[in-house]
């Protein structure tokens, strides 16, 4: 199963950079889009459906043109699981989840703390989402979490690490990923990629991308029963519809 994690920064402009034939080209069987900055209803569905995905699933924020998950598949899914149920998380529309018989994949995008009121926010985020996550291996232990953390883990990660102060490489954030891993997850990139200089977001300005001045800021996270089914994980820097590129994980069963 090849599943792909991407924050496309908004659907409708990646869309006019060519996403749609890079989708067909790319060929997942599941991809977790984040920052959809759409409603389903502002799309023509189609397109993704002639691209081989006949199964998408969207969930959007309250508040139009902003932050907003989905999930397309080739195949039907059991059940599809929108948000957490936990009101304080849900409004801004930033967790979908599918179940299949032998895996769940869940697309999460978490909050970025930009300024102290999201940062506070962030951090909330980040604890309820902690207990929602070590409720649900309970119940569902085959568990893979993709998505936009907005958060580096290790100096290795990032670009420069004296960026200390910045939100996404703050201690408490890094720790708190460091946790996350700890509670039952693989970091799939960095299980089987142990060298420097892979990201997967560069800001726009002074021309980061171009000289690879970037943050490792998405992960796909596949908890512990499933380590073995991990057979390749990788970044893929060329797709360029987006300041994040796609993230890759393949699993074997």
């Amino acid at each position: 199963m090849k599943i792909i994690s991407y924050n496309v920064n908004g659907i409708r402009a990646a869309i006019k950079k060519g996403f749609i034939d890079w989708l067909q080209q790319a060929d997942p069987d599941v991809i977790c889009i984040q920052e959809t900055k759409a409603h389903k209803e502002q799309l023509d569905v189609t397109e993704f459906e002639n691209a081989g995905y006949p199964y998408h699933y969207w969930f959007s924020a309250q508040k139009k043109g902003y932050s907003s998950v989905a999930i397309f598949c080739k195949k039907e899914p059991k059940h599809i699981e929108y948000g957490t149920g936990i009101e304080s998380m849900d409004f801004e529309g930033r967790n979908i989840r599918v179940d299949f018989d032998e895996i769940s994949v869940m697309s999460l995008y978490l909050p970025s703390g930009t300024n102290k009121d999201r940062l506070d926010f962030k951090f909330q985020y980040m604890a309820e989402f902690q207990e929602y996550v070590n409720n649900l291996k309970e119940e569902l232990p085959n568990l893979v979490i993709c998505g936009d953390y907005n958060i580096c883990h290790e100096a290795i990660d990032i670009h420069n690490p004296k960026m200390k102060n910045v939100s996404g490489f703050l201690p408490e954030e890094r720790e708190w990923i460091g946790d996350f891993i700890n509670n039952g997850f693989i970091d799939s990139f960095r299980h089987l990629n142990k060298e420097p200089n892979h990201y997967s977001w560069w800001s726009y300005r002074a021309n980061s991308r171009a000289n690879n001045k970037g943050w490792r800021i998405d992960y796909n996270m596949v908890s512990e029963p499933l380590k073995e089914n991990i057979s390749r994980a990788y970044i893929l820097p060329e797709a360029k519809h987006s300041d994040h590129c796609p993230i890759v994980v393949e699993l074997k069963f």
